[in-house]
């Protein structure tokens, strides 16, 4: 592929998808069409703003005129854009069909129409919902328990419905939890590093003893790539890092780095539907040639280290409507949670 339309592309995954393809040499013509939403942010692609090979557009990917125009001088699509908080989705259901449903129907049909070579869909491990034991391969039942996974489950499914009626050379790739610098924070690790760096409540969900697989974003979007240039029309690929710990248990990492108190922890009510594990078998992606090449500890170290070097990124973000929509989060929480340490 060489004219490539990134989706969401000054979001979190979606810039480190960015900024790895135009670093490297002969890299394919990159436009990026993202909303600018809340969690997406220009200085994320700062580094690659004046790269020959890269243009931004400002616009939804629910504009179909808009997305037709951009189709037209592309061979692929790779799409991140999505609302992805399930705290948010929870309150605000609506955005998250606009854009992880109706916005992906938009996008299948203009690579439909301009007979794209490949449609990449980013999505989630959440789509499968609670496994309480092993690793969920691909071919489980979709078993969503938030607007969130709900949401993304649904566009997971038109896209498998457009390879299997359209013949549409798609792929899906569902991740663990990703990490890693230019995370927008209200995500956890961001969230509680940026917290803990100025003496603020960590605010833990419940016993903290829900489980998630952590993967570094540079490994998912190695991932992504290797995929889009090699996955087989209409499969799907699990991309997990093998990294499961507790909430809890992460927390107290974070909190060892920064040479924090563990008495900064705040146990909160649950959030409800809150899933209590998830894990995939990434075996499939591994099969086509990927792994991992982050140690886990290491880059959570090299992730804390970012956020307390760059504030200069973080705070700003921290601020107006952040500073509304954490009151509204967390606020009676806080009031009615205990410390953990």
């Amino acid at each position: 592929m060489t004219r490539l339309i990134v989706t969401g592309g000054a979001g979190f995954i979606g810039s480190a998808f960015v900024r790895g393809l135009l670093s490297r040499g002969n890299p394919p013509a990159v436009t990026v069409l993202d909303k600018l939403t809340y969690a997406g942010n220009l200085a994320n692609l700062a580094e690659v703003a004046d790269h020959p090979e890269y243009t931004f557009v400002h616009g939804d990917i629910a504009d179909a005129a808009l997305v037709d125009e951009l189709a037209r001088d592309a061979d692929a699509i790779v799409n991140f854009a999505a609302e992805s908080h399930v705290d948010r989705s929870i309150t605000e259901p609506g955005a998250f069909l606009e854009t992880d449903v109706i916005g992906t129907f938009v996008l299948l049909e203009a690579a439909r129409k301009h007979r794209h070579q490949r449609f990449v869909q980013v999505s989630t491990d959440e789509v499968y919902g609670h496994v309480e034991t092993g690793h969920t391969d691909e071919d489980a039942t979709l078993r969503p328990r938030s607007p969130y996974a709900a949401s993304k489950a649904g566009g997971d499914l038109l896209v498998g419905a457009y390879s299997t009626t359209y013949e549409l050379p798609v792929c899906i790739t569902r991740s663990s939890n990703n990490f890693g610098p230019y995370q927008y924070p209200e995500k956890v690790i961001p969230l509680f590093v940026t917290n803990a760096i100025d003496d603020e409540p960590l605010p833990l969900y419940g016993d903290g003893l829900q489980v998630r697989d952590w993967l570094y974003v540079e490994d998912n979007c190695a991932a992504i790539e290797l995929v889009l240039e090699r996955g087989e029309p209409g499969t799907t690929y699990n991309v997990g890092g093998g990294n499961e710990l507790t909430n809890l248990e992460l927390t107290r990492m974070i909190l060892e780095l920064l040479d924090k108190p563990e008495s900064l922890v705040r146990s909160v009510p649950d959030r409800p539907g809150h899933d209590r594990r998830y894990a995939v078998d990434a075996s499939r992606i591994q099969a086509l040639g990927w792994a991992p090449s982050h140690d886990f500890r290491t880059a959570l170290a090299d992730t804390v280290r970012w956020y307390r070097d760059r504030e200069d990124w973080w705070r700003p973000l921290k601020d107006g409507d952040y500073v509304e929509y954490y009151r509204r989060q967390y606020a009676d929480r806080l009031a009615a949670g205990t410390r953990i340490g």
